[in-house]
């Protein structure tokens, strides 16, 4: 996989991505193995064996590089309030229900929190062939190239992404999101972090997801920023664990904030 021409002064961002390139090896060699191994969690979610493998090796290459920071990972926890410092957080496979069945649409993601901004986001799709990343400030990029969103003004122009159908009647806000599709141009289930990178890049115009952790969004939230897109709660309000999230263009925020108020 090409990185980039643009070699990163950011030491973080350096970091980062080998800790990605470290990443899409583990995946890769266990991406439709045969003998997979697949357990479901306390929360009724799977998890496979390369999820928590992923983890564990970004967990020993930051003790060994940066072992003054904190770390929260999806699969092995860590401080999930801690504000103060500087923090690693970890999605070892986002998409792992894509990932256990051969679709390839997973990505890993690594973000780098300072005290409570992130300031360098990772998401690698090996299995795309395809990598976003942006370090606070610096801007955006894919593949080798910067990214910008897109450009579209008007909500019957524009192409909105999301989970599945039935999280939003789950969590209360069904009619509210099949109103903003029926006022989109499209509207496609492009799920997870893909939805988002999407956005960065311009291809989508929103990203919808009625629910996210932490590690879901952390390090896509700073790629759109980056690209000069905005993320929010529904709401408008900060990004948080457990709420819902929202990527747009930044032209379209407040239009897609009103239709699911």
């Amino acid at each position: 996989m090409r990185i980039s021409r643009f070699l990163p002064i950011d030491p973080d961002l350096a970091l980062a991505l080998q800790l990605a390139e470290a990443a899409d090896a583990i995946t890769m060699r266990r991406f439709r193995a045969t003998d997979l191994v697949v357990e479901t969690k306390p929360d009724k979610s799977p998890v496979t064996e390369a999820d928590r493998s992923v983890e564990q090796a970004i967990r020993l290459h930051l003790e060994r590089d940066r072992p003054a920071d904190a770390i929260v990972g999806e699969e092995f926890g860590g401080a999930i309030d801690q504000r103060a410092g500087r923090r690693w957080i970890l999605d070892p496979i986002d998409g792992t229900k894509n990932f256990l069945r051969g679709v390839p649409v997973w990505a890993t993601l690594i973000g780098l929190e300072v005290d409570g901004v992130v300031q360098v986001g990772v998401a690698s799709a090996p299995a795309l062939g395809r990598r976003w990343w942006a370090a606070r400030g610096s801007g955006a990029f894919a593949d080798g190239r910067a990214i910008r969103v897109s450009q579209v003004s008007r909500l019957e122009d524009a192409l909105v992404c999301f989970t599945s159908v039935r999280s939003f009647d789950e969590f209360d806000c069904g009619e509210q999101f099949r109103g903003l599709t029926t006022q989109a141009w499209s509207a496609r289930g492009f799920s997870d972090f893909w939805g988002h990178v999407l956005v960065a890049e311009g291809t989508a115009d929103a990203m919808l997801e009625p629910v996210l952790n932490l590690w879901d969004y952390a390090a896509v939230a700073v790629i759109v920023e980056e690209a000069g897109g905005r993320f929010s709660t529904f709401d408008g309000g900060a990004p948080a664990h457990l709420d819902s999230g929202l990527s747009t263009n930044g032209l379209l925020h407040e239009q897609v904030v009103a239709a699911m108020a």
